[in-house]
């Protein structure tokens, strides 16, 4: 239907007849002459439609309206000095229209396709008008970007791009399932997967040594702007590797995906361990782009006069007190802001947040009269203090220190417009925890197919060959290690409190295979969608999704989810039950 796209058309053609095809951007009549900015996924050229070159098309634009679909035959002219548009890439010429079809007609838009403040929930319903901007098609395009070079870096390395099964069976990996009800076979369930884990490992197992795929993932879980119900993931498996094996493939990787789309990263990232990254920055996926790390000052605040201090000094396995310090603070906040800040913390379950201000004669604040000179020195060294800075002080159990310190860092951060927005900083985080424990509960931090380090610790001091790799303070994806002999799978499902009888019902196709000479093997799963999140710079994992789902996992543009015909319920052997709210 068309000669050319309409940014394909330039100087070179004038005096040449062309057809393009697309949708009214604009349309405007100046003095009986009509201008309509065409619009194609190229972007935008101009068409003039004059009754003294052709009264027919002229006739017909004048019933043209915005977003009608059109298609233009006409001649490419010269617009002519001072009339060029040096915004467009076409701006120095136009068309003169002698044919003019209106393919089809478009109600009035239910939203200004220009304006970002239109209200999210209509902008989900009418996604695909929302998928005709300028903002949108940049972010697609360069999702196809990234995808294609990740499938070329991973091909240039030799692995295989599989795919595994989207109706499999329910294994508890951390999330809720989504079930699937059986027509053949009532009464029983397939689940979505919420990752490939299991069959990427059978693959393994099955000798095909590097596996690969851009895998879609199901997770009934509590949604938030960077989680959807059904999200995608480079999904990478090697046989005989250890951990710095396929590190190396996942920088290069990224390396490639990144320089695919216009930023030239580092081939190598910084690491740290997961004990660092939480007494630092109090948080698993640290934000590395600013400073404003933590201080361990336990061994100081021992010595205090202060009882509720001291006393929790005593106990340095199960407790914490931390410093922040923030460079010139005291020039930047208000002592009013400073106790305002005690209000945040313990939004997060802090009992209080001191803090001290360094002047020209010394550490000043309420809490100096619990501290002998010499501890304040030590305070100011330890914590590199210089006349204006302040520093804050967090004190309690680890787990709660830790976490309500490392998002006071980041709320400072952000109060303060620290944080560089042009950044890319990766950062490796290593040797997790195998086990964590909720509520008197051993836990699987990971998953429970991730290969430990030594299972003859003590349970919270066994570590995994794990890793999670950090972008600006987000997870972008993670791996490990796995567990290949059978022998260790028992033990870790044995500490896990799962019996022979649960694991031979939930893994036993795994563990049967692991029987059968399972390689060594390991991998990692990046986020897709998260990827180009950041890429992008989006507000949030919806816009690089083509059809995401709103927050209560609804589908505004189907309305999904929705009710289903008593007869397929039947065919399914299901009878739903209301429950006593909706009988009320």
């Amino acid at each position: 239907m068309r000669t050319h796209y309409n940014t394909e058309v330039s100087e070179k053609d004038i005096g040449k007849e062309v057809q393009l095809c697309g949708w009214v951007n604009s349309r405007r009549d100046h003095g009986g002459v009509i201008f309509i900015d065409l619009r194609d996924k190229t972007g935008l050229i101009q068409l003039v439609c004059d009754p003294n070159d052709n009264e027919e098309a002229w006739k017909r634009a004048d019933t043209v309206r915005d977003e009608f679909v059109l298609i233009a035959k006409g001649k490419v002219r010269y617009r002519g000095e001072g009339l060029e548009n040096p915004n467009l890439k076409t701006g120095k010429i136009e068309v003169v229209v002698s044919e003019l079809t209106i393919e089809n007609r478009s109600l009035p838009m239910p939203f200004d396709l220009g304006d970002e403040k239109v209200n999210e929930e209509i902008k989900l319903k009418y996604r695909y008008l929302e998928l005709r901007t300028k903002k949108s098609l940049e972010i697609f395009k360069l999702r196809s970007k990234a995808a294609i070079a990740a499938r070329n870096a991973l091909d240039e390395l030799g692995f295989l791009e599989v795919e595994t099964p989207i109706l499999t069976k329910s294994t508890p990996e951390g999330a809720r399932d989504y079930l699937v009800p059986s027509r053949i076979h009532h009464g029983e369930f397939y689940a979505l997967p919420q990752s490939p884990q299991l069959f990427k490992q059978l693959l393994m197992v099955g000798g095909f040594d590097r596996y690969f795929q851009i895998a879609k993932c199901f997770r009934d879980e509590d949604l938030r702007a960077d989680r959807q119900p059904e999200f995608t993931q480079i999904d990478v498996e090697m046989s005989f590797c250890n951990q710095e094996d396929v590190i190396k493939v996942a920088e290069h990787l990224l390396h490639n995906v990144f320089k695919a789309c216009g930023h030239d990263i580092p081939k190598a990232f910084e690491r740290i361990s997961y004990d660092e990254a939480m007494e630092k920055y109090g948080s698993d996926k640290p934000d590395l782009r600013y400073d404003l790390s933590m201080v361990d000052v336990l061994d100081i605040f021992a010595k205090s006069t202060n009882e509720i201090f001291s006393s929790i000094a005593k106990d340095p396995k199960k407790n914490r007190i931390k410093a922040l310090k923030v460079p010139n603070g005291d020039n930047i906040f208000s002592k009013r802001q400073m106790k305002g800040f005690e209000d945040y913390v313990r939004k997060f379950g802090a009992k209080g947040l001191g803090y001290f201000q360094m002047k020209e004669e010394g550490l000043k604040g309420p809490l100096t009269k619990f501290f002998s000179e010499d501890d304040l020195k030590e305070i100011v060294d330890r914590c590199d203090l210089k006349v204006g800075d302040v520093v804050f002080f967090g004190a309690g159990d680890k787990k709660v220190v830790l976490d309500y310190m490392g998002r006071f860092r980041i709320y400072l951060a952000e109060l303060m417009d620290i944080i560089p927005q042009d950044e890319f900083k990766f950062v490796w985080v290593v040797d997790f925890p195998m086990f964590e424990i909720e509520e008197g509960k051993i836990k699987a931090l990971h998953h429970p197919f991730t290969m430990p380090k030594d299972l003859n610790k003590d349970i919270e001091e066994i570590s995994s060959i794990a890793y999670d790799i950090v972008l600006n303070g987000v997870e972008l994806g993670g791996g490990s290690i796995r567990i290949h002999k059978e022998d260790i799978q028992n033990e870790v499902f044995k500490l896990l409190g799962i019996s022979k009888e649960e694991a031979d019902e939930k893994f036993g196709f795994l563990l049967e295979a692991l029987k059968f000479g399972a390689p060594p093997h390991g991998g990692f799963a990046i986020g897709f969608d998260r990827l180009i999140m950041l890429l992008t710079k989006a507000s949030g994992i919806r816009d690089v999704i083509a059809f995401p789902k709103t927050q209560k996992a609804q589908c505004l543009l189907t309305q999904a989810p929705s009710e289903v015909d008593s007869e397929q319920l039947k065919e399914l052997g299901i009878r739903i039950r209301k429950t006593a709210k909706e009988q009320s």
